[in-house]
């Protein structure tokens, strides 16, 4: 009777290794595209990603994480010193302080299944702040994408907030921003 429990056991974790799957995402082969408003124009560039892995039962996805490299946010709509000035200015404390804060993380907390793919619930780190977010995701082909609203302003990035500044006028900077993510594997 042991033997028969033994190999009972045997099978079922066999089974769960066989139906669980852990893929890493291809860093070279994955975007980070974000995109801040104000109340005149927008900014928008990349931002690249260091690693992470997303998990599967039986072909649906059931979790997982990334890390970013907020050491490598570009700006690509604009040139010259005025792209230079605004990336430093996003390094910079002002926003998100890349030198005490060089990496930013999403952890997957929850996963629905939804007519057109996934709502995914994930964990964001930024500059030392962990809040929920809930977004739409799809998967096909080796390939997850999700179009990610992040409010600045719950991770202690003030810069031009009206949630924090009175009378900025035309020089407010919108709280939320977005992040299109594209995470091959």
């Amino acid at each position: 009777m042991k033997s028969l429990q033994f190999n009972l056991l045997v099978w079922l974790f066999a089974a769960s290794i066989a139906f669980a799957q852990s893929y890493p995402i291809s860093v070279s082969n994955s975007t980070i595209e974000w995109k801040g408003y104000k109340l005149t124009s927008d900014h928008y560039g990349t931002i690249k990603l260091l690693g992470g892995d997303l998990a599967f039962e039986d072909d649906q996805l059931t979790g997982g994480s990334f890390s970013v490299d907020m050491t490598s946010i570009v700006v690509t709509d604009l040139t010259g010193g005025s792209k230079k000035n605004l990336e430093k200015h996003l390094k910079s404390g002002d926003f998100f302080d890349v030198e005490q804060f060089p990496e930013a993380t999403m952890v997957i907390t929850a996963v629905e299944k939804t007519d057109d793919g996934y709502s995914v619930t994930g964990d964001f780190t930024i500059k030392g702040q962990t809040h929920p977010v809930t977004f739409p995701m799809t998967v096909k082909d080796n390939s997850a994408k999700a179009d990610v609203k992040i409010d600045r302003s719950k991770y202690n990035v003030r810069y031009g907030s009206n949630s924090f500044f009175d009378n900025l006028g035309n020089k407010a900077i919108y709280d939320e921003f977005d992040l299109s993510v594209t995470l091959n594997f």
